[in-house]
């Protein structure tokens, strides 16, 4: 009679955290019932697509299994040291666990919901007070992240993979291609986005969610740039976008128009002929921003602004870029 997963599971944990040197692939075979029979009744194949399955199933569960020579044979071997599977007591109370069970909530993709669901499921088997009733609140907080490009480069983030993929950037027609070393993601203002080294640019870039097209794709290899201890992904948002930043640009605005422009101006200055001048921060993406206003904006400076937004308002006129005239 074919033996349940589960109990397979718990005599391959029980084999590998009770040895005191690692055991082969052979030596578990003989070991664990279930493992015998498979190789009995199918081949060697058989048994070790089931073992390889197993051990994965147990790393994904939290048991630390460790790969070294075994010293009989001189195979790999396998063992789960007592000392690297032992966590210190978790100790929570009401709140907090009631702040967990919420935090577990957030996500809806179908990845995380599943880790989440399964953290919350070892905390109660750990006496936390984490309960039904905590789970089931009218408070029903969501972040939604509809990118497809989220799960990849979550995961990839967390692996310290590289990846690659196509990024349009603001105003561009075309998408290009990126190589980048993950760093995190955060949300900001209703939008995701990745922080991470630019390999082709040498440099720490920002990268919008919505802007990545086609697939995320994972690179073998180890990073080349220091990753930070603590990546602020939202200040670093903030300051590519142009807040807290030490330069400015200097616009003419009409009066009655451009209000997102004004809550946002350092400086301004009433001017005749139903216009104002305004002082702004200079951060990236600004020329997409101020082309937006047509012709109730003209850009004073600085001079590379001021080009790229003629150069924005020409292509939509469909006219070429003033340089290739």
């Amino acid at each position: 009679m074919a033996i349940a997963k589960a109990e397979r599971l718990m005599n391959l944990a029980l084999c590998l955290m009770n040895t005191r040197r690692p055991l082969s692939k052979k030596e578990l075979r003989e070991s664990v019932e279930a493992y015998r029979e498979a190789w009995q009744q199918g081949s060697e194949e058989a048994f070790n697509r089931m073992f390889e399955r197993d051990k994965d199933d147990l790393r994904e569960l939290g048991l630390v299994i460790d790969v070294d020579e075994n010293a009989l044979d001189g195979e790999v071997g396998y063992l789960a040291r007592r000392d690297r599977n032992r966590l210190p007591e978790i100790a929570l109370d009401a709140e907090e666990a009631a702040a967990l069970t919420l935090a577990a909530r957030v996500w809806q993709q179908a990845k995380m919901s599943g880790a989440a669901s399964g953290a919350l499921q070892k905390l109660r088997a750990g006496g936390m007070p984490i309960t039904e009733e905590s789970a089931n609140s009218a408070l029903e907080p969501r972040i939604p992240a509809r990118e497809a490009a989220f799960e990849p480069l979550l995961t990839a983030a967390r692996d310290r993979r590289p990846v690659t993929f196509e990024y349009r950037k603001a105003g561009a027609s075309a998408a290009e291609q990126r190589a980048v070393e993950p760093w995190a993601l955060e949300c900001w203002r209703g939008h995701w986005y990745l922080a991470g080294w630019d390999r082709d640019r040498e440099a720490a870039r920002v990268f919008r969610l919505s802007r990545i097209t086609g697939k995320v794709r994972s690179r073998a290899g180890q990073f080349t740039g220091a990753v930070p201890e603590h990546v602020d992904v939202r200040a670093v948002v903030a300051r590519f976008a142009g807040e807290g930043a030490t330069a400015s640009a200097t616009v003419r605005l009409r009066q009655g128009a451009g209000f997102p422009l004004r809550t946002k101006a350092l400086k301004v200055t009433e001017l005749t002929g139903g216009w104002d001048e305004l002082e702004i921060p200079y951060g990236n993406g600004l020329a997409a921003d101020l082309a937006e206003f047509g012709p109730d904006l003209v850009v004073l400076g600085p001079e590379e602004l001021r080009a790229d937004v003629i150069d924005r308002l020409r292509a939509v006129a469909g006219l070429a870029p003033e340089g290739q005239l």
